[in-house]
């Protein structure tokens, strides 16, 4: 049978061969299965899924591969070729201090124990290529590959949504990263071709078709940003205020109307916070219809807003991602283009005419590089499905 994900441009994945060769070079034997979960760039919704709102984020074909085998000693041996590290942790007495990608290992282990789950051991090799630190989720890949290697070895019955529940309790109560669960669900959950409209509230997924004609681009503008250290837990300890303030659990449920008769019980800088959360909502719905009507334009005007709420209403941009922005606006075929991802650096999407795509990234590149002497990284974006199991490669 035919196995897109194994299949990048015509030809091999060359992660997943590289993860598959480095197994048997370390353990002696093949693997049983190859575990891919991909990162992923949000179209339109940023900062609003931890107040219970609407994302639209498409899994990316960049993803984390790990060679799993299972092990009858209740221990998981990872091997890391990215990291040029390996890490042995006991499922039984897990009490080991782990720095780095491992303590995303523990709160995984931990997360699905909370939950009674019945792990079984395992031993493996990874690698990946979604860009760290870039805010195309490289952490929910991580996460969701170990709970789809477990799933996979202990016999337990893949539920994408389940999945996507445990990484984000990982993250966020293990790692420290109070982060929504758009990135792990979309991660676990990605449709072929589409993107997926997401109500955070209550999890429903509706898959919508990327219009044809256009392509998704990541501009990566190369400056970096970690999630603890930054303002994101701030921002969401500030949603949270906000929510209490107006007598509501989500910000999700307040209206625009609602906001502005409230607005003297918040302060500018609370109001600004709502103001954003609301109108990307917003946003986000009118995207849906603009993509079902094909009206492109509008779609790209939508993506615009949300650039200019996130910079001035949430302050979440860098003068690296304003500067990338204003270059993919500038350049040919480009539709729309904003922010996406936590912030405070990282990448920016762009919704680009086909036929110049070649075009649009040379501009912004020349531009970009102007402005900031740094040379951006621009990834064409095809929309994958999400965390999958396969039989190993059959190599010649």
């Amino acid at each position: 049978m035919f196995d897109k994900a194994l299949q990048r441009k015509g030809g091999m994945n060359k992660i997943a061969l590289q993860v598959q060769r480095a197994f048997v070079e370390r353990f002696g034997v093949a693997p049983d299965r190859l575990i891919r979960a991909p990162g992923r760039v949000n179209l339109i919704g940023e900062h609003t899924d931890y107040s219970g709102g609407f994302v639209m984020p498409l899994a990316l074909e960049q993803a984390l591969w790990i060679a799993i085998r299972p092990r009858s000693d209740k221990s998981v041996v990872i091997h890391s070729l990215d990291y040029i590290d390996s890490i042995e942790l006991k499922l039984l007495d897990p009490k080991v201090h782990l720095k780095g990608w491992p303590e995303y290992l523990k709160g995984v282990v931990w997360a699905m124990q909370e939950e009674k789950w019945s792990l079984s051991g395992w031993e493996g090799v990874m690698a990946g290529d979604v860009p760290q630190g870039a805010g195309l989720a490289s952490s929910a890949a991580l996460e969701t590959a170990f709970i789809r290697a477990f799933a996979e070895v202990s016999r337990i019955s893949w539920e994408p949504k389940i999945a996507a529940k445990l990484a984000q309790r990982a993250e966020s109560e293990w790692v420290g990263i109070s982060c929504g669960i758009m990135d792990q669900l979309i991660s676990a959950c990605g449709v072929s071709g589409h993107a997926l409209f997401i109500d955070c509230r209550n999890l429903d997924i509706l898959p919508v078709a990327l219009p044809e004609g256009v392509r998704v681009i990541v501009l990566d503008s190369k400056t970096r940003r970690g999630l603890v250290d930054s303002l994101y837990n701030e921002r969401h300890s500030q949603c949270e205020e906000a929510s209490r303030i107006l007598g509501k659990s989500l910000l999700r449920d307040v209206s625009l109307p609602e906001l502005d008769a409230q607005s003297t019980r918040l302060t500018p800088l609370l109001y600004r916070r709502v103001r954003h959360v609301i109108t990307e909502n917003q946003r986000v719905q009118h995207a849906v219809e603009a993509m079902h009507a094909n009206d492109l334009n509008l779609l790209g005007q939508l993506m615009q807003e949300s650039h200019t709420s996130l910079r001035d209403n949430f302050e979440v941009t860098n003068s690296a991602l304003d500067d990338i922005v204003e270059c993919a606006l500038a350049a040919p075929g480009c539709l729309g283009a904003r922010m996406t991802g936590a912030g405070f650096g990282g990448c920016a999407v762009a919704l680009v005419k086909t036929e110049q795509e070649i075009d649009f990234g040379k501009s912004v590149s020349n531009c970009y590089f102007k402005k900031t002497g740094l040379d951006p990284n621009i990834i064409s974006c095809i929309p994958t499905d999400g965390a999958s199991s396969h039989e190993p490669i059959a190599v010649k």
